[in-house]
This record gives C-alpha cells, sequence and structure tokens, in this order.
C-alpha cells in the first residue's frame, strides 16, 4: 500500500516552548509520518511564543518562527490552532480567549488556569464552536479527561480516587522504601529534578487541590474551582506515621479525591492510610495513578507517568490531532456539557475512618478515660495498640467510620485530657468499610 499523504497543512501557534513545548516540536518532527497516516493533515509549528529569544532551545525549528510576543501568535490569521503550555493564569487566559474568540482551537496543558477560570474558558469555546482541549492538566501522559469525558460519559462515576503529584508520591515513596525522613526524602527529589527549589505547591497539596478541581468538574457536570479543595499536604507526615502503617497493613500516600454525594460533590486532597493490597498503594517514585469506580464500569484505575517533558507533550499530542482533525472536518468533538452549580460538601460532613497516634500516661485508667471521650462523640473505636512503657507510652487508635466534625471534636477534647501528653498525628484511612 502507497504512503498516505497528507494533502492540507494546518498551521499550529505554540505558546510557550519549556520542557512540554519543546518536547511537542520533537514529537511532531520525529513522529510526522505517523501523524499524518492518523489525521489526515500535515501538523506545522510555525510561531512559537516564548519568554526568553535567547534561550538556546533543542528543538528543530529556524529562528525566525519564535518571537515574544504570544498576542500575535493567537492573533496571526495563518494560525489556525493555538497550544498552550506557559503555565500560570496569566497571560495564558487572556491569550487563550482572544484564540477562542478568534475561533481557534486550543489545547492546554494548564491545569492553574483550568482549575480556577475552566468554566469562562469553556463558555468561550462552546460559544465560538471550537474545541477547548485539556488532557495533560491533570495527569500528565495519563489518559483522563477523554475516558471521563466520552468513554464513561453513560456511567454514574461515584468516586475518582487518585495519586495525581509525582513528588509527594516519590517523597513518600522514599520514606517507606528507604527510611528517610521528610526532608532527606525532600532533598533527593530536589537533586533528581521531581521537586522544585520552592516545593510548596507539591507538598502542601496545591498542586494537587487544582487538578482534583479538574476531575471533579469532569467526573460530575459541577463547577469546581481550585478553591472549593479541601487540602493538606505532607509537611507533616513523620516517621512514626510511616511505620505505624506498615505493621498496620496500610501505606501513606496523598490522595485527591472527588465524590458524588446525593446531588453534591465532596473534594478534597490529604495523605491518608491504605491497605497494602489497594492498587493505589503499589504506585511508586513519581508515577501518577487515577482509581475510578462507576455504577456500570466497577472499579479501573489509570497508571503511568503524571508528568515530565514526554509524558505531557503525548498528552497534548493527542489532542492536538484531534483538534485538527475536527478543524479539518469542520466540526468540533466531544464537549464537558454544562457545568451545574452543585453544593460542594464540607470537610466537616464527610465520613472516614481515622488513625490517631498518642503520647500518653501508663498507669490504670488511662484507656477508659480515652475510650469515654470517643464515646461522648460518637466515634466507635475499630482497634486500638499500645506501644512502648512508662514515659514511652503510645497508643495508635483506628476508627469505624465517623463524621470528621465528631472526629474534630474527640481531639480537640482528647487534648485537655490529663493522662494524655499529645495527640500526635490523625490521618483519614481509607479501609475495608469504604
Amino acid at each position: 500500500m502507497a504512503d498516505l499523504v497528507a494533502e492540507e497543512t494546518i498551521r499550529v501557534g505554540l505558546l510557550g516552548c519549556g520542557h512540554v513545548g519543546s518536547a511537542l516540536v520533537r514529537l511532531l518532527q520525529d513522529n510526522a509520518e505517523l501523524i499524518e497516516q492518523r489525521a489526515g493533515v500535515h501538523l506545522e509549528v510555525t510561531r512559537v511564543a516564548v519568554h526568553d529569544l535567547g534561550r538556546d532551545r533543542d528543538v528543530p525549528l529556524p529562528t525566525n518562527r519564535f518571537t515574544e510576543d504570544g498576542g500575535a501568535v493567537v492573533t496571526d490569521p495563518d494560525i489556525d490552532i493555538v497550544v498552550e503550555v506557559i503555565g500560570g493564569v496569566e497571560p495564558a487566559r487572556s491569550l487563550i480567549t482572544e484564540a477562542l474568540k478568534s475561533g481557534k482551537p486550543v489545547i492546554t496543558a494548564n491545569k492553574e488556569l483550568l482549575a480556577n477560570a475552566g468554566r469562562e474558558l469553556f463558555e468561550t469555546a462552546e460559544g465560538s464552536g471550537v474545541d477547548l482541549l485539556f488532557e495533560a492538566s491533570v495527569a500528565g501522559g495519563i489518559p483522563l479527561i477523554r475516558p471521563l469525558r466520552e468513554s464513561l460519559a453513560g456511567d454514574r462515576i461515584r468516586r475518582v480516587t487518585g495519586i495525581v503529584n509525582g513528588t509527594t508520591n516519590y517523597i513518600l515513596t522514599r520514606m517507606t522504601e528507604e527510611g528517610s525522613s521528610f526532608d532527606e526524602a525532600l532533598t533527593e527529589a530536589q537533586k533528581l529534578g521531581y521537586a522544585e527549589r520552592d516545593p510548596t505547591a507539591d507538598i502542601a497539596g496545591d498542586d494537587a487541590a487544582a487538578k482534583a478541581a479538574i476531575i471533579a468538574s469532569i467526573a460530575f457536570g459541577a463547577r469546581v474551582v481550585a478553591g472549593d479543595v479541601y487540602r493538606e499536604g505532607i509537611t507533616e507526615i513523620s516517621d512514626q506515621d510511616i511505620s505505624s502503617a506498615h505493621d498496620l497493613g496500610y501505606v501513606v500516600k496523598l490522595l485527591a479525591v472527588a465524590e458524588g454525594q446525593d446531588g453534591e460533590v465532596a473534594v478534597r486532597v490529604h495523605p491518608a492510610m491504605i491497605p497494602v493490597h489497594h492498587p493505589l498503594a503499589s504506585v511508586r517514585e513519581s508515577f501518577n495513578a487515577l482509581f475510578i469506580e462507576g455504577d456500570a464500569v466497577g472499579e479501573l484505575m489509570l497508571y503511568g507517568r503524571g508528568a515530565g517533558g514526554g509524558p505531557s507533550a503525548s498528552a497534548v499530542l493527542g489532542d492536538l490531532i484531534d483538534a485538527a482533525k475536527n478543524f479539518a472536518s469542520g466540526g468540533k468533538g466531544a464537549t464537558i456539557g454544562t457545568l451545574s452549580r452543585q453544593r460542594i460538601r464540607p470537610i466537616d460532613e464527610l465520613e472516614s475512618q481515622y488513625y490517631l497516634f498518642m503520647e500518653v500516661a501508663d498507669r490504670p485508667g488511662v484507656l477508659a478515660k480515652i475510650a469515654d471521650q470517643f464515646g461522648q462523640h460518637a466515634v466507635s473505636i475499630k482497634s486500638m495498640q499500645q506501644r512502648g512503657i512508662g514515659a514511652d507510652a503510645r497508643l495508635i487508635f483506628v476508627t469505624h467510620r465517623a463524621r470528621e466534625a465528631d472526629l474534630r471534636a474527640t481531639v480537640h477534647a482528647l487534648r485537655d485530657v490529663d493522662v494524655v501528653h499529645q495527640v500526635g498525628s490523625v490521618l483519614r484511612v481509607l479501609g475495608d468499610e469504604d
């Protein structure tokens, strides 16, 4: 069979040419023949907006295609499709809006922007009748958005639980497998390039919260922004927590959880203990994974590289091929539909199992006093272990499912009990009761 040759060229304007942008340009060159066969068109990057023209870039493009003026790229009448990989809210929002209003499809990997201004951008794209695609915004190279938006569109999704931040997963893996302290694991992650010089967005849960907002919006058709997402980071996770989790048959992971409950949506990011037999427990190093639960599909997991230039560029390229085919045929792809104003359920109303670690006095009657506080606040104890004796006495509790507000009231009351020296860690537990 003769090779297929695309008769039409789709001209791409690229905003940003860092790790993802440069990897995308190289993919377009290296896989040009394959892309033309699958897309039916030839894709060519004809203009690129960058912050610094003087910076060396390992990309197969002539220097005259580069500019520092992003506005000139999106308004160029010769540009058919715009790809945005510069990140941040501005100028990305203004540039994408201008492109959409000009009738140009847009592909973006910008989780921060979509988690805060996604609704207005989706409405602009819908009004202009063009694609706004964003597969790379949540889990890098892992296909997630398209399965949720298309493959599972007819199913009722109950919950999506994900490890969506490679930095924190790497840190927790090192703490679990090597016995590293948090600081040691963070330093190693920074040396390897998994963590930024300022890792706050990762270790405080902000990056995962932005992704959780996008996941909830797609999975439940709800208007969820990053500010709606309850978040806790991993900075307070101790060696003792890791050790206790191991002894109890759990591992500690930073989870992004989005649930649909009685017409409401619950979205949160926090560290949790998960059973060693759960599929997410085996997700190591900087890998990501999403565990999806639906009425018809049951349980499924998507796993892979959640970040990095190559994986993210692969997801961007998939969107670009879809948008190019739609553009060439004069149509547009599937949309996320109308985002409804569903109530965001506060964290205090949610239920979970909990792990509590506390230092206590070692004398008769201690356990009775502590158990009384659990009972007064309607929190049932599932198991208890004592570690150490005398001044080193420590108690570890795992509860049955309880309301967050009741658990917090219990912890507050325990801190006032004379036999309790300190309530150390409190972690949610993804257990057999979930």
